[in-house]
């Protein structure tokens, strides 16, 4: 593809995805397509010959938007908001146009700087401590999202624990991870990957007022694994839980973690890109003081397209010690010299994208006063849905909402708590199959709750009143 094919074809793409946006509302919000419907109309082997690219602009319009999912759809209300903005979009344009491999300073020095000036910038916008910093002892980094930031953080826990044996030696003896019943799953997962082993997650009681971390119970948990031989490597404590945004006491979890010498990873995947509204920075209480590690996702609420979730460090040491390996095809006169940031020791892949130019083109257009306004809208317009769920006595709210989560059910009393479960369930599909509006549910003591996540770029007072009316209608007729 020449340059100028390129232009004349590149134009013709940003054009279709203008119009796309532009003309979201007309789709259904799910897609209706069944298993295998967009791979049986396409071929089913690679062509011989090379096919114009507008035959690719006409498969997309034919066969694979009938098969997308539109989360950037002003009523897609499931799962949580994934932001891709204009400037995002545009900057991730950009990063794929330039083609970087970010892994080392040397291989394009603006990829590293850039990262390091826009994870600085937006920890001073969520009012994060100074040491979270590229230029004081931490240091910040795009992950490809918060379960990839997990794990990262439990390596870094599992040297400082070890004393940096298990990266030399492997796993030998026994390390414990504890979370609540609403952390995150990727947890677990991070404690199978990186050797713990899921046998080793401690579970730990939740306050059934906050459901957040009981600390008293975190302390006698790791109190009993340390007497037993296990070492206590990580607790993580959620800032905005994905089933209901609860949000544990990080403050006094981290009294008892610096107590006892364990690591302190805070998820604050969706909510902790709040904190940029001084009004909800009380979230962060005892970041500052207690956490090792801390992640929020920008392209969940703050308008940034996936993948883009940042993870700081209080200390970069163990983080970097325990990921660094330099083989001599990589070794140059900057690296040796101390004096740069090289990601690829931050994270697990070596390679790399320039994805913090979508991130700064989002701070860059927006600035602070555009990313407040933006959360919030979400807060505003979920507190003015909850009321109306309140206000309505065939349906039961869960809680007032903190963030841009709703979590509801509708009440019938003329069933048993299962058959009673089982009608939410099936009448959510129905309200969801019928491509006005997605939402999805969760369980919480027991009983399924369904959860509206308000916060997409292009959500509108009008498109959560027709959502109401929707679910209503979808749950008693």
């Amino acid at each position: 593809m020449s340059p100028e094919e390129f232009r004349e074809l590149g134009k013709q793409v940003v054009d279709w995805i203008a119009d796309y946006r532009a003309g979201i509302e007309s789709y259904p919000v799910r897609s209706p397509v069944e298993p295998g419907w967009v791979r049986d109309r396409l071929p089913a082997h690679p062509p011989e010959r090379g096919t114009g690219f507008e035959q690719v602009l006409g498969d997309l319009d034919e066969v694979l938007l009938p098969g997308i999912t539109h989360w950037q759809h002003p009523a897609f209300f499931a799962y949580f908001p994934s932001g891709a903005s204009g400037p995002a979009v545009l900057g991730d344009l950009l990063s794929s146009g330039l083609g970087v491999q970010g892994m080392l300073w040397a291989t394009s020095p603006a990829c590293t700087e850039l990262e390091a000036l826009a994870v600085d910038w937006l920890a001073e916008l969520l009012g994060l401590p100074p040491h979270f910093r590229t230029d004081a002892a931490g240091g910040g980094i795009i992950q490809d999202s918060a379960s990839g930031a997990a794990l990262v953080a439990c390596l870094a826990a599992l040297h400082r624990a070890s004393g940096g044996r298990v990266a030399a030696e492997g796993i030998t003896g026994r390390y414990a991870m504890y979370v609540s019943e609403h952390t995150h799953a990727s947890l677990a997962r991070a404690a199978r990957i990186s050797g713990i082993g899921e046998d080793n997650v401690r579970v730990i009681g939740t306050d059934p007022r906050t459901r957040g971390l009981d600390p008293q119970e975190l302390d006698r948990a790791i109190a009993a694994d340390a007497a037993a031989g296990v070492v206590p490597a990580l607790v993580c404590a959620s800032i905005g839980t994905t089933s209901t945004t609860a949000v544990d006491p990080v403050r006094q979890v981290g009294e008892v973690c610096r107590e006892r010498g364990v690591w302190l990873h805070v998820d604050a995947a969706y909510a902790g890109v709040a904190a940029v509204c001084p009004e909800l920075r009380w979230i962060s209480d005892g970041v500052a003081e207690c956490a090792d590690s801390y992640c929020t996702d920008p392209h969940k609420w703050l308008l940034t397209n996936f993948d883009c979730s940042v993870l700081w460090v209080a200390d970069r040491g163990p983080l970097v010690q325990a990921l660094s390996s330099t083989p001599e095809y990589l070794r140059n006169p900057a690296s040796e010299s101390g004096a740069v940031i090289d990601y690829r020791d931050w994270q697990v892949p070596l390679g790399r994208r320039f994805r913090a130019l979508k991130l700064w083109s989002v701070l860059r257009w927006y600035g602070a006063e555009g990313l407040r306004e933006h959360i919030r809208s979400g807060v505003e317009l979920a507190r003015e849905f909850a009321g109306e769920v309140a206000a309505d006595d065939r349906f039961e709210l869960l809680e007032e909402p903190v963030f841009g989560l709703v979590c509801f059910r509708p009440r019938y009393p003329d069933l048993d708590p299962a058959a009673a479960d089982r009608r939410v369930l099936d009448r959510l599909e129905a309200l969801n199959s019928a491509g006005n509006a997605y939402l999805t549910h969760t369980e919480v003591d027991g009983r399924v709750q369904v959860r509206m996540a308000i916060g997409a770029a292009g959500t509108e007072r009008r498109h959560v009143h027709a959502t109401w009316d929707a679910i209503r209608a979808a749950f008693f007729g």
